[in-house]
């Protein structure tokens, strides 16, 4: 019995991606990724249908230029097809997360994805890294897509990344959701209960901002209206490599995302 289990072991082979060591796996076509916008025909005197489209408040003009907050953006792509001038692109490219809130606002094509290293963090927690996972008030996509990266596919646990049952186990704090205000004080709470050094993770757009439910009297707008945060990964939900992209990004443990 043992000789045919590790016989049929054998021939199944590895099912874990290579990536980050590896190419990255091929997304969908109908996966938008990064927005860009493209100077030279975003047009001053353009009525800005784009603006009118957006309903989270995401595309903005200021001094004339046209301007996108992925941390607010659903990546629904109206903008896109709205904008008359096709200066509105969503460039397919993954890599969405950022240590700062304002650099996730883009103004023209993006030629990498921004800065998600944290020093503090990589010295502290680089080789093993204890994340308590929080849902507050989400509809369930972005802790769907969180949950998918301790598949056998992805293993998260090689990293040294792991999920915990407990905040005093943790080294940080995952949140999902806008963080309605029955969620605010149980946020807090687990927060306060996780041992310094500790890190706090948007995922999400309604993490980030408050995605579709902005200004609301139920929800805050984002994680950050309550707790401080250190690493922002937008997205409606962010696709499972945004997010592993994002948490080795902060870690230091993969190229190109510092």
């Amino acid at each position: 019995m043992l000789a045919n289990l590790l016989l049929t072991r054998k021939r199944q082979g590895s099912h874990t991606m290579a990536y980050p060591h590896g190419p990255a796996p091929v997304l969908p076509q109908r996966f938008p990724g990064m927005p860009g916008i493209v100077a030279d025909l975003c047009m001053p005197d353009c009525p800005a249908p784009c603006i009118q489209a957006c309903s989270t408040e995401a595309v903005t003009r200021i001094d004339g230029h046209i301007q996108i907050d992925t941390g607010k953006c659903l990546f629904c792509r109206e903008c896109e097809q709205a904008c008359p001038c096709g200066a509105i692109c969503f460039t397919g490219q993954h890599r969405l997360a950022a240590a700062r809130r304002e650099d996730l606002i883009i103004d023209s094509m993006p030629t990498h994805g921004p800065a998600a290293k944290n020093i503090n963090a990589t010295k502290s927690f680089g080789h093993s890294f204890a994340l308590r996972v929080v849902s507050a008030g989400g509809c369930g996509a972005c802790e769907a897509d969180v949950n998918v990266l301790n598949t056998l596919a992805w293993d998260l646990g090689r990293f040294g990344i792991h999920y915990v049952a407990s905040p005093r186990h943790a080294d940080g704090l995952l949140v999902v959701g806008p963080v309605t205000k029955n969620m605010e004080t149980a946020i807090k709470v687990t927060y306060a209960a996780i041992p310094a050094p500790k890190y706090v993770i948007a995922v999400g757009t309604c993490a980030v901002s408050g995605g579709m439910f902005l200004n609301m009297n139920e929800c805050n707008n984002g994680v950050d209206t309550v707790i401080p945060v250190d690493l922002y990964i937008p997205g409606c939900p962010p696709h499972p490599l945004t997010i592993l992209d994002g948490l080795l990004g902060f870690l230091g443990k993969c190229p190109g995302l510092e």
